[in-house]
């Protein structure tokens, strides 16, 4: 019976290929994982004390304000002209550099030009009131029992004391 036990334990492998492969994994672990959040931490937390009133800054909400005040644990930032908020350092995802544009989607939000449609494909999405009269014209012409499901029903108020209690 113990001899069954010594043939069983020399197949297994050696032990030295099990010895190495115990320290390689923390090695891996710590080399692509620890080490690097480590140096991502230390590096938040120089550019978190390295700030100075006047830097413009992006918050992790992803609001973009100046900084107006430093305290130990916490910044004042201006997000709008007048408007001072109160924030932790932490609360600060990185210092903007001076040469960024302020605001990045404006160019893409500002609508565009009636010479930029070529194609004359382009929807037009402005409110007229003039819309409102061609569809009573239509709703003439097309019948009375077709313009009642034609038409858009219309909002109905609810006031607060209609609503259920929970």
């Amino acid at each position: 019976m113990g001899s069954e036990l010594i043939l069983a334990a020399e197949s297994g492998g050696s032990g030295a290929f099990n010895l190495l492969l115990l320290l390689a994994v923390p090695l891996v672990f710590y080399f692509l994982l620890i080490r690097p959040q480590s140096r991502r931490r230390k590096q938040q937390m120089e550019m978190q004390n390295a700030m100075e009133p006047g830097a413009r800054v992006l918050t992790t909400s992803g609001m973009r304000a100046t900084v107006v005040e430093v305290d130990d644990d916490g910044i004042v930032l201006e997000i709008a002209d007048g408007v001072e908020v109160r924030f932790v350092k932490a609360a600060v995802m990185q210092v903007l550099k001076d040469d960024e544009p302020e605001d990045l989607d404006d160019a893409q939000d500002e609508p565009a030009d009636a010479s930029d449609d070529e194609d004359g494909d382009g929807v037009d999405l402005t409110k007229d009131d003039d819309v409102e009269a061609t569809a009573d014209d239509e709703a003439d012409a097309v019948g009375a029992d077709e313009a009642e499901e034609s038409k858009p029903k219309g909002r109905t108020k609810v006031k607060a004391s209609d609503k259920p209690s929970a």
